[in-house]
C-alpha cells in the first residue's frame, strides 16, 4: 500500500518501503571513490530528485530507468526544492502500476469522442482507411493507453492520443490558413502518424521499449500497418497511399532524427512543424509540472531545452 505520493511529501516525512518509479539515474562516485545515485523517483503524481549515498553493489547491478523500487529515506530540502535522501532501496517484484505511472489529465471518454469526431470530418477515401485503423476495438485500447514518448513529452497514460488530438486541432487550422494544403491528407496523417507507438511502448513494467520497438521502431510499424489496411480496402488510390505513407515516414524531419526520409511535400512539411511544436510545447509544461522548484524558475534543467525554464505567470504545476 503506497502511503506518500510525490505531490503530499513534505520536508522532514520519513519513507519506509514506499512504492516509486526510477524516472531517471546516473550512477556516480564521490571524490574519494564511493559511489552514489543520482537521479529522479516518480509516481502518478509527479516526480522528484533523490540522492544514494553509499549505494550497496548489489544495487548497481538492477536499478535502472523505469525499474520499480521500495525506497526507504528521509525528504529534504536541497537547493530549493523538495529531495528524497535514500538510506536504502529495493527491487518491487510486485507493483501497483496504477499508483505509480502517470495518465492523461483529459478524460479518456472525452478524447475518444474527440478522435471520433476528427474521423468523421474525413472525407473518402481517408475516413474509411483511419478508421479500420483507429477505431478497430482491440487497438484502440492500445491506442487510448499508449504515451507518446518515454519521457520528454506526453509520457504518461493515454499521452498519445492526448498528443494526437491536439496536433489535428492546429492541423485543421493550418489547413485553412495556407493555400494548396490537402486538408484530408494532412489530418489522414496527423492521426495516424504516430500509431506505431501503440507497439513500440511496453507499459506492462514502465514506458519501456518493447522488442518490436527497438528492433523495428513505430516509424517503419505504422508504414506496415498503414499499407496492409488499404490493401485489404483493396481499392485505395494507390497515389494517395504513397502520399500517406511519405508523411508518416518523414515525420521526425531529419534522418538524424530517426525518418528514413525528410519531409518533400506541402502536407509532410506542415505534419513535422505541427508535430515537432505540440510535442516541444507539452514538453515545457510536463518539465514544470515535474520540477517541484518553488521559484519562478525551475531547479531542474529540462534535457529537452538543456535550460531551466520560466514558469509563466499563474502556472500551477499541481493542476496544469
Amino acid at each position: 500500500m503506497k502511503s506518500f505520493f510525490v505531490t503530499n511529501i513534505k520536508i522532514g516525512d520519513e519513507l519506509e518501503n514506499e512504492p516509486f518509479l526510477i524516472q531517471d539515474s546516473i550512477l556516480r562516485e564521490t571524490k574519494d571513490g564511493r559511489p552514489y545515485l543520482l537521479g529522479s523517483l516518480r509516481d502518478n503524481t509527479g516526480q522528484l530528485s533523490f540522492v544514494y549515498w553509499d549505494i550497496p553493489s548489489y544495487t548497481e547491478s538492477w536499478v535502472a530507468t523505469g525499474s520499480a523500487v521500495l525506497v526507504t529515506g528521509r525528504a529534504v530540502r536541497y537547493k530549493d526544492a523538495l529531495q528524497i535522501n535514500v538510506t536504502d532501496m529495493n527491487q518491487n517484484q510486485e507493483p501497483v502500476l496504477a499508483d505509480l505511472l502517470p495518465a492523461s489529465r483529459r478524460p479518456r471518454a472525452e478524447m475518444l469522442a474527440e478522435l471520433n469526431t476528427h474521423i468523421r470530418s474525413l472525407g473518402q477515401p481517408w475516413q474509411q482507411l483511419v478508421t479500420k485503423l483507429l477505431l478497430e476495438e482491440k487497438f484502440l485500447a492500445l491506442f487510448a493507453d499508449a504515451p507518446a514518448a518515454r519521457n520528454m513529452h506526453h509520457a504518461y497514460i493515454g499521452g498519445l492520443m492526448e498528443h494526437t488530438l491536439s496536433m489535428a486541432k492546429i492541423a485543421n487550422q493550418l489547413a485553412s490558413h495556407y493555400p494548396f494544403v490537402n486538408r484530408d491528407l494532412l489530418l489522414a496523417g496527423t492521426l495516424l502518424h504516430d500509431m506505431g507507438k501503440t507497439i513500440e511502448y511496453d507499459i506492462s513494467k514502465s514506458f519501456s521499449f518493447s522488442e518490436d520497438g527497438r528492433l523495428v521502431g513505430h516509424i517503419t510499424r505504422a508504414v506496415v500497418m498503414v499499407e496492409k489496411a488499404a490493401i485489404e480496402l483493396d481499392d485505395f488510390p494507390e497515389e494517395d497511399l504513397r502520399h500517406l505513407v511519405h508523411l508518416i515516414a518523414s515525420h521526425h524531419g531529419t534522418q538524424e532524427w530517426g525518418s528514413p526520409i525528410v519531409p518533400k511535400t506541402l502536407e509532410a512539411i506542415l505534419l513535422h512543424q505541427i508535430d515537432l511544436l505540440d510535442s516541444r510545447v507539452q514538453g515545457f509544461f510536463d518539465h514544470l509540472s515535474n520540477d517541484n522548484g518553488e521559484g519562478d524558475w525551475t531547479v531542474k534543467s529540462s534535457y529537452m531545452f538543456n535550460t531551466e525554464l520560466r514558469r509563466p505567470d499563474g502556472f500551477d504545476w499541481q493542476s496544469s
